[in-house]
């Protein structure tokens, strides 16, 4: 087997590459390019290994019934992985075959809780000649790099020392408000402000409505994806009902935008470039199918191998749980004034108060002591997302 032999390990990058995928499909769908497309179905191939060494491994490892059983959630969990990557090759594949991208998805995927940009790096500017580790973009803007583009060479998983240069072409993913502030570090133009029009003002179009839920369906699916590692993480019961619920609503969203995508059909002279909006839904349905599937012995009560906890909690993207101490910097304040995406490089998941979780917790939600919240996002944004909390960072069981 290439790679690493620890099954940890490779639970680890299985993780990371197939959550790698989703957003370089994302961003292939965003900028309508080939070439992030063709990456997705090459890195399909690497997590296509990686699930047969570590199912071979998890066979392997078990000697007993005690130990199958164990081992056979683990492969529940390693299936999962498997599917979302497939997922997020359907996703691309919405590029490669040129199914149709309506121009009203391209401009919604903005309002989407994540965003693909990009940003060409201006000579004498702040990233010019600086290490991706020494910049922390994460931490400093919210937005994470996925990508960089030098000449024509292509780097689709830069490491932290990398360093940029000018005329390198950066390619990021993170909340919208970071937007401005890479650019600024690169030394670009602010994007202009869209320029309001009273056209399409009063009754939604069916188009603009699937549109909408389906902007929401991957909000969603991302969510869910979150919650769910994070109920393997922590093992709470909760958290995997909330996953399920979730699973619940994306049946109901999915019915609802094909209904919307098929009353649109009657006024759009070429119906077939709806279809891509078909086939990402079903993606985003898949994705929540998965995170529903990984949840299912949490949910049950049945003993989680602490492999997998292992394996989340040391991923590039990591979940934490901390509770809002009285008199801390965030109690009393709204997600919105603490901006912790650009402030800390994590995002909040749900929030957890007297024992109800609130899940995609909009920028008005005001902290309160004694309030739990889960957040996701780069390693680097543990410490200083601990601090705002005024806790410690909490170790999963």
């Amino acid at each position: 087997m290439d790679g690493p032999r620890n099954l940890k390990d490779m639970l680890t990058e299985a993780k990371d590459t197939s959550e790698l995928m989703v957003d370089l499909a994302y961003a292939a769908l965003f900028y309508d390019s080939e070439d992030f497309s063709e990456e997705v179905l090459r890195l399909e191939v690497r997590l296509n290994s990686l699930v047969f060494d570590m199912r071979s491994l998890a066979i392997f490892a078990a000697r007993s019934y005690a130990d199958a059983e164990q081992m056979a959630g683990i492969l529940q969990v390693v299936q999962d992985i498997e599917k979302i990557g497939n997922a997020a090759n359907d996703i691309a594949m919405i590029v490669v075959k040129h199914l149709g991208i309506p121009p009203e998805l391209l401009e919604d995927l903005p309002e989407a809780e994540e965003i693909a940009s990009r940003v060409r790096v201006e000579p004498e500017s702040e990233l010019d000649g600086r290490a991706l580790d020494d910049l922390d973009l994460p931490v400093e803007t919210g937005m994470r790099p996925i990508a960089v583009r030098s000449g024509s060479e292509w780097n689709f998983d830069p490491d932290p020392e990398d360093v940029l240069r000018e005329g390198d072409v950066l390619f990021l993913l993170g909340p919208p408000e970071g937007v401005a502030e890479v650019r600024e570090l690169a030394g670009a133009a602010p994007v202009p402000s869209p320029a309001s029009s009273v056209e399409g003002v009063g009754q939604l179009s069916e188009l603009e409505r699937a549109v909408d839920i389906l902007i929401e369906m991957k909000n969603l699916s991302e969510v869910a994806v979150g919650l769910a590692y994070s109920a393997l993480l922590y093992y709470d019961a909760g958290l995997a009902r909330e996953v399920v619920a979730i699973e619940d609503e994306m049946d109901e969203m999915r019915y609802r935008l094909e209904r919307w995508v098929l009353l649109a059909a009657r006024h759009i002279e070429d119906p077939s470039r709806l279809r891509g909006i078909l086939h990402l839904a079903t993606a985003s349905e898949a994705i929540t199918d998965c995170a529903m599937e990984m949840v299912w012995m949490v949910e049950k009560g049945e003993e989680v191998h602490p492999v997998l906890s292992a394996a989340v909690g040391e991923s590039d993207e990591v979940v934490l749980k901390l509770t809002v101490s009285p008199d801390s910097p965030a109690d009393g304040k709204t997600l919105g004034t603490l901006r912790l995406e650009t402030e800390t490089g994590m995002y909040a998941l749900a929030v957890n108060r007297g024992g109800r979780w609130s899940y995609r917790p909009p920028d008005t939600y005001t902290l309160k002591g004694g309030d739990s919240l889960l957040a996701t996002g780069a390693p680097e944004g543990l410490e200083p997302l601990a601090e705002l909390f005024g806790q410690e960072i909490e170790e999963p069981p």
